[in-house]
C-alpha cells in the first residue's frame, strides 16, 4: 500500500492528535485506532465480553476491570487473572508503584504467559513496551489468546478487525499508511450459540411471553411458599440472586451455607457474586444447555432471568406432571 499523507488518513478526527514528528524518533512507528474503528459495535463487543470475562474470573478477589487501556497496562490484574486462570503462583511483586517495577512485574508476567500458550516472545502480537504503553490492539489480542487456551467455551464476538493507522517518523517527515488488523477468527456454524425455545418465544410470538411467564412464576412460589418467599415479578427480584439461590437450594436439595453468597446484597459486585454462584450450581447439575451471561440477570434481562427458571422448571415441574401421570396409569 502506498503512504498517504498522514492528514487524509487520520482525517483529521478531534479525538485523535496526530503526533508531532519529535515524539517519534526516526524510524519510530506507531499505531492509532481512529474513531469510526472504536466506535465498531463488533469492537466494542469483544471489550465487553472480555471485560465481563475478567471480572467474572477475578470476582472472589473484588477486582473490577472498567478500562482495558487503563487497568490493564501495569500488569496487577493480569498477574491475579493469569495466576487464577493457569493455578499457579508467580513469583513477582504484588504491589510494583514506580514505572521501573511496574515494567518489571509487567515482564515477568508476560514471560509466563508466553511459556503457557507456546508462543515465543518474537511472534506475540504483544510486547511489554505496547502493554505498557496502553495500546489497546496487543491488550485485546493478549486477552483473546488467554481467552481461546483457558476457556475456549466463552463466546468471542466472531470475525472482529477494525482499521488500524500506523504512523512512522521518516528522514522526510511523517509517513501513515492503513491496515486491517484481525482479532478474532470468522465464524463456523458450531461456533454459534445454539437457539433456544426462547429465542423462538420472544421473535415470534411476544403475545404469549406473559403466559410463561405466569405459569413460571405460580411453580416458583409454590417451591418458595415453604419459605415464606413470594415472587411478583421475574425480571426484576431474582437480579440480585438471592431468591434464586434459595429456590435452586429447595429444589436441589442444597444446604448454602450465608458465608458462600451474600442474603442482603449492598452493590452490583455482590449480586455478580451470588448469580455467579447460582449459575454455577445449576451447571455442575446438567441444568444449563444454553450460555447465560450472570451480568445479564443482574441487568434484569427478561429472556436470561427466563432461561435460568425454565431450566429448573421443565426438571421439577415437567417431571412431576410426568411422574404424576404414570402414576395414575399405573392405577
Amino acid at each position: 500500500m502506498e503512504p498517504e499523507s498522514l492528514c487524509n488518513l487520520l482525517q483529521l478526527p478531534k479525538e485523535v492528535d496526530p503526533p508531532a514528528q519529535e515524539e517519534l524518533p526516526q524510524g519510530g512507528k506507531k499505531r492509532y485506532l481512529p474513531p469510526t474503528s472504536k466506535k465498531d459495535p463488533k469492537f466494542e463487543e469483544l471489550q465487553k465480553v472480555l471485560m465481563e470475562w475478567i471480572n467474572g474470573t477475578l470476582l472472589p478477589e473484588h477486582i473490577v476491570v472498567r478500562s482495558l487501556e487503563e487497568d490493564m497496562f501495569d500488569g496487577l490484574i493480569l498477574h491475579h487473572l493469569f495466576q487464577k486462570l493457569a493455578a499457579l503462583k508467580l513469583e513477582a511483586e504484588e504491589i510494583a508503584l514506580t514505572t521501573v517495577s511496574q515494567r518489571r512485574k509487567l515482564a515477568v508476567v508476560l514471560e509466563a504467559v508466553n511459556r503457557s500458550l507456546q508462543v515465543e516472545e518474537q511472534q506475540a502480537k504483544w510486547s511489554v513496551e505496547t502493554i505498557f504503553g496502553k495500546d489497546l490492539l496487543a491488550t485485546l489480542h493478549l486477552l483473546v489468546a488467554l481467552a481461546k487456551h483457558f476457556q475456549p467455551d466463552l463466546l468471542l464476538p466472531a470475525n472482529v478487525q477494525v482499521e488500524v493507522i500506523t504512523v512512522e517518523s521518516t528522514k522526510s517527515g511523517l509517513k501513515s499508511e492503513k491496515s486491517v488488523e484481525q482479532l478474532t477468527e470468522c465464524s463456523t456454524d458450531k461456533d454459534q450459540p445454539p437457539k433456544d425455545v426462547f429465542d423462538e418465544l420472544f421473535k415470534l410470538a411476544p403475545e404469549k411471553v406473559s403466559a410463561v411467564k405466569e405459569a413460571i412464576m405460580d411453580f416458583v412460589n409454590q417451591k418458595l411458599d415453604c419459605l415464606g418467599l413470594s415472587v411478583q415479578n421475574l425480571d426484576t427480584q431474582f437480579a440480585d440472586g438471592v431468591i434464586l439461590l434459595l429456590l435452586i437450594g429447595q429444589l436441589e436439595g442444597f444446604f448454602l451455607h450465608l458465608k458462600e453468597f451474600y442474603l442482603t446484597p449492598n452493590s452490583p459486585v455482590e449480586m455478580l457474586h451470588n448469580v455467579t454462584l447460582a449459575l454455577e450450581l445449576l451447571k455442575d447439575n446438567g441444568l444449563l444447555s444454553y450460555p447465560i451471561s450472570p451480568e445479564d440477570i443482574v441487568d434484569k434481562d427478561s429472556k436470561s432471568t427466563l432461561r435460568v427458571l425454565y431450566a429448573l422448571f421443565s426438571k421439577h415441574k415437567l417431571k412431576a406432571n410426568a411422574d404424576g401421570t404414570a402414576h395414575s396409569t399405573s392405577s
